[in-house]
């Protein structure tokens, strides 16, 4: 697959090349770099409040309540898995924190 992704931008750099479009190419890298920091900045500030939080409700019990009062849920959905498994938790941490709308930021829930 990396083969893949390094020949297509060599043909686009050859292709920019020939038709003169070479600065513009340069210009492009350089602001799509400059929007990845800026996004990976900002990943980090929200995955690290949220994993703040998953901790706390950790620690407070929040988690396991939510856990037990889906086991219903959970051993339909993931019936090889054990009543008390670990596993449910996280499961069911990263459900509700989707049910929440929280998209992206629902990853540390399952982590």
């Amino acid at each position: 697959m990396n083969y893949l992704w390094a020949f297509m931008i060599l043909i686009g750099i050859i292709y920019g090349a020939f038709h003169g479009t070479l600065p513009d190419i340069t210009v492009a890298a350089m602001d799509s770099a400059k929007e990845a920091i800026t996004l990976c900045i900002t990943m980090m500030g929200v995955m690290s409040f949220w994993v703040g939080i998953m901790k706390i409700a950790e620690k407070t019990g929040i988690i396991e309540g939510a856990a037990k009062k889906m086991s219903p849920i959970l051993a339909f959905f993931f019936p090889n898995i054990p009543r008390n498994h670990p596993a449910n938790r996280y499961i069911a941490t990263n459900m509700i924190a989707n049910i929440f709308g929280l998209g992206w930021a629902a990853t540390p829930a399952g982590l």
